[in-house]
């Protein structure tokens, strides 16, 4: 049995402005590798890769109409690199922001080789003695990973204000730890 031969890039279109689906699977057929060619060359990550390209066919899908794109594959390559550029950036972001919440403990976590297990029964017992909003801040900051930003939106709280409140709790996690007798 042979496979339908590919459809052209008008037939394709058309098929988007007729509204029928298997426009997606006809432009996944046609140019699926090289969307994903696209994504890769900037992501480096074929989870996200695939990500953005099975945003590019919803895109397609949402785009076409009103546009009528002449070349599909220049059409789907600039949603998919536009898309793949933006994700990017959202992990850089969030990859720095965790960065600083790593700065921010790193006094706290010991070493790999050195982690005796005690540290995470002491934190935990330590989270216990705190208000449920300075625990829950310092749960998303710290094991989460939310910026402060997002956390300053979620709890109504100026960036500074947070910040500060942050850092009040890192140094009550000092002083608990130090009563401990645990080693910094």
């Amino acid at each position: 049995m042979t496979s339908p031969r590919p459809l052209t890039d008008a037939e394709i279109v058309a098929l988007y402005l007729a509204r029928d689906e298997s426009a997606v699977e006809h432009t996944a057929r046609n140019y699926g590798a090289y969307c994903t060619s696209v994504a890769m060359n900037i992501l480096n990550d074929s989870s996200d890769a695939e990500e953005c390209v099975n945003d590019t066919y919803l895109r397609t899908w949402n785009s076409i109409p009103p546009h009528r794109p002449t070349v599909l594959r220049l059409f789907l390559g600039k949603i998919t690199r536009n898309l793949a550029i933006d994700k990017y950036r959202a992990n850089k972001s969030r990859n720095r922001e965790l960065e600083i919440a790593l700065e921010e403990v790193s006094e706290f976590l010991p070493a790999k080789e050195e982690d005796d297990g005690e540290l995470p029964v002491l934190l935990g017992e330590f989270l216990a003695t705190l208000p449920a909003e300075e625990r829950d801040l310092f749960i998303l900051r710290y094991y989460h990973g939310h910026s402060v930003a997002r956390l300053s939106k979620a709890f109504k709280v100026k960036p500074n204000s947070l910040s500060a409140r942050l850092y009040r709790t890192r140094e009550k996690l000092r002083v608990y730890l130090t009563e401990r007798e645990y080693s910094l």
